[in-house]
């Protein structure tokens, strides 16, 4: 029987999509212009052997026309790009509608720049939690705003509340001074308020560190995010007997609805090697579900596109790793939920298309083009597990001829 490991590397978009006038983003193309930096600081061009032999170079040419064919004796993969049906180009509606469910509908958001949050929110917030004010209130870069803030909040024992042009509120606070616990708590009680504004996130960002120069964010982050709309793939398989299982912020992203088992880890490498983990024991009808958010966090939203070149060839030499630990009928498949083209303007996520890749050992050169909605990869996943089909999506299974 099969198993499926869907591996998103978070904010790799491969050029702009359809309706990126939409959302300001013609011109968007995280790929294709990292690329670009890359080749001309680095003064040589990315080294992808692996992505590249499953599809890498083909699929990003098709979707954008961006050019940067590499020695890669024979593809061994399934390859295509695919454009979003949600309405926003936000984490969860790119997971939600790559598991079957797209977000048809308006997320609330704070839209204003400065004092983001209105003076009754904030005066219902302080009361439910106890706390007599906040910091921030804004939109702001994580890393940037407890640079700023970070020593204040330790002083005064306030959070960090911010927010971006998603559907999110942020509250940042020191691990140690503020507590994790209580930043859990706190984060639980505001997202039970900004529920009924269709609010998607509210995330806790803990901190550690002595002073502005040396904080950091740890791996301690914590989404919760209100239910998908509809049953996801996830649900399909968890339902039927299948095992779900979540590495990285996964069970976060989808309310921990539908999933089976979870793992934390911080950073690529962390990410990675659990994932192979779990792979070594999951059992049959079973998904391996991880998130690779550090290429979104780290070097996207940061604008920082040889450190996300950098991150990619590191990544892209384990996938030998994961090859090596799959078993036969497993099915190994890399796509992303929006873009966060490091050159771009601002510091949000990009309206582009996604990679689709998909790899199994008898698979050889399979182009799968165009696919009209993310929801394409719950669907195939929907059939190969063998679980009830899901409302959207065209699956690609017979493509990928598995035998």
């Amino acid at each position: 029987m099969a198993r499926v490991i869907l591996m998103v590397i978070d904010g790799f978009g491969v050029g702009h999509a359809p309706d990126a006038d939409t959302f300001g983003d013609i011109g968007a193309n995280t790929f294709g212009n990292l690329a670009g930096v890359f080749e001309q600081q680095e003064g040589r061009k990315l080294m992808l052997p692996n992505l590249g032999s499953m599809g890498l170079f083909e699929l990003a040419k098709a979707s954008s026309g961006f050019d940067q064919t590499q020695d890669v004796t024979q593809i061994n993969g399934a390859y295509g790009y695919a454009a979003e049906l949600s309405t926003g180009k936000d984490t969860p509606s790119g997971h939600w509608e790559m598991a079957g469910v797209p977000v048809l509908f308006d997320w609330g958001y704070f839209t204003d720049k400065e004092n983001s949050f209105s003076p009754e929110l904030m005066a219902e917030i302080n009361q439910a939690t106890g706390y007599e004010g906040m910091l921030g209130n804004c939109h702001a870069s994580g890393t940037v705003i407890i640079e700023k803030l970070g020593e204040e909040s330790i002083r005064t024992g306030l959070p960090i509340c911010y927010t971006s042009a998603d559907s999110v509120f942020q509250v940042a606070a020191h691990e140690e001074h503020f507590g994790l616990d209580n930043l859990y708590e706190y984060c639980q009680i505001v997202q039970k308020i900004v529920e009924p504004m269709n609010i998607g996130r509210v995330i806790a960002r803990p901190f550690v560190g002595d002073d502005a120069k040396s904080f950091t964010r740890t791996g301690n982050r914590r989404d919760y995010s209100i239910l998908p709309p509809a049953p996801t793939v996830l649900d399909r398989i968890s339902e039927s007997g299948g095992t779900v299982v979540s590495v990285g912020k996964i069970a976060d992203i989808y309310a921990h609805q539908g999933i089976t088992l979870k793992t934390k880890a911080t950073g690529i490498e962390a990410l990675t090697d659990a994932t192979i983990e779990h792979m070594e024991t999951a059992p049959d009808n079973s998904i391996i579900f991880t998130n690779l958010v550090n290429f979104d966090q780290d070097f996207g939203h940061r604008r920082d596109p040889v450190g996300y070149g950098h991150a990619l060839e590191a990544f892209d030499k384990r996938i030998v790793d994961i090859k090596a630990a799959m078993k036969d009928g497993d099915v190994l498949m890399f796509t992303a939920d929006h873009g966060c083209d490091p050159t771009w303007k601002g510091s949000d996520h990009t309206r582009e298309f996604v990679p689709v890749i998909a790899y199994h050992s008898t698979i050889g050169s399979v182009n799968l083009g165009q696919r009209d909605t993310f929801a394409d990869i719950g669907q195939t996943i929907a059939e190969l597990l063998n679980v009830t089909k899901l409302s959207y999506g065209t699956s690609f299974l017979d493509e990928l001829a598995i035998r």
